[in-house]
């Protein structure tokens, strides 16, 4: 372990004892109802989807409710994910030029089961394998999903301790929506205009076909890749667009671009 290391080490640990205390105050303020800086927008959006979804914010659940609802929250993410990725040729954005890897069954339920459940095992080349519709609401959208349900238990655990002797855990799909609403959608909006800043792309084009010096030819591949970066890094949701762990030059441009985790790991740095 070098000086470099050890520099790095020491300031990201740095970093992370300063946010506890602003970060939690925060996180603690939205899971309970108060005042953020964010409500005006957000309040009138969250009681909009409490009316569409017939929830009732002041509802309480026990634990039994609240796994029930985390469990059918899951299960039916995964149903709607596997379709998606079934039917993702006879949907929008799909070249078929491009992707030269069938969706098979297996593989289908195989991402699935693995977005939904926050595994986010990717079996697959992201650029031979899936559409950008595929990309975007599906595996974008659950990566979402599935972590803001992952946040709203943690919550309901910490509940749990903090209200011994009481079976209420709080409301789950109330948790699940200001997990979206003030923590994970702000920050990947934030995250994704500074990735797409550094030059991650983040657009709807085809494959670029180039000649190469050797005089081959070859497709670059592009796409919505900033969107997902941006909630993978915020989640460490599996290999991001490309599968490559932010070592492909498009998920990884530059330093700043560069998430702890791939920067820890030297065969990911730029060079």
């Amino acid at each position: 372990m070098t000086a470099a290391d050890l520099l790095q080490f020491g300031f990201f640990l740095l970093v992370v004892t300063l946010l506890v205390r602003p970060v939690g105050g925060y996180l603690a303020r939205v899971f309970d109802g108060g005042r953020t800086f964010l409500d005006p927008v957000l309040r009138p959006v969250e009681r909009g989807i409490y009316a569409v979804a017939g929830v009732d914010p002041d509802e309480g659940m026990d634990w039994r409710r609240y796994a029930g609802a985390f469990v059918r929250f899951t299960a039916l993410g995964t149903v709607v994910l596997y379709l998606l990725l079934r039917l993702q040729e006879y949907l929008p954005w799909y070249y078929p030029d491009s992707q030269t890897t069938p969706l098979t069954t297996d593989l289908s339920l195989n991402t699935a089961v693995s977005f939904a459940t926050t595994t986010t095992w990717q079996a697959y080349a992201g650029e031979t394998t899936m559409s950008y519709f595929s990309q975007m609401v599906g595996l974008t959208a659950q990566n979402f999903l599935a972590g803001g349900a992952g946040l709203a238990v943690g919550i309901a655990f910490v509940r749990g301790f903090a209200r011994q002797g009481g079976s209420d855990l709080g409301n789950f799909w109330v948790d699940l929506v200001r997990s979206l609403l003030w923590v994970l959608l702000p920050l990947s909006l934030l995250v994704g205009l500074a990735l797409a800043w550094q030059g991650v792309p983040m657009n709807l084009d085809p494959y670029t076909p180039v000649r190469t010096l050797a005089g081959a030819e070859q497709l670059i591949p592009q796409g919505p890749v900033a969107a997902l970066e941006s909630i993978k890094n915020l989640g460490t949701n599996g290999g991001g667009f490309f599968n490559a762990n932010g070592g492909h030059p498009f998920e990884n441009p530059t330093p700043s671009a560069t998430c702890s985790r791939c920067w820890r790991s030297r065969s990911c740095r730029p060079r």
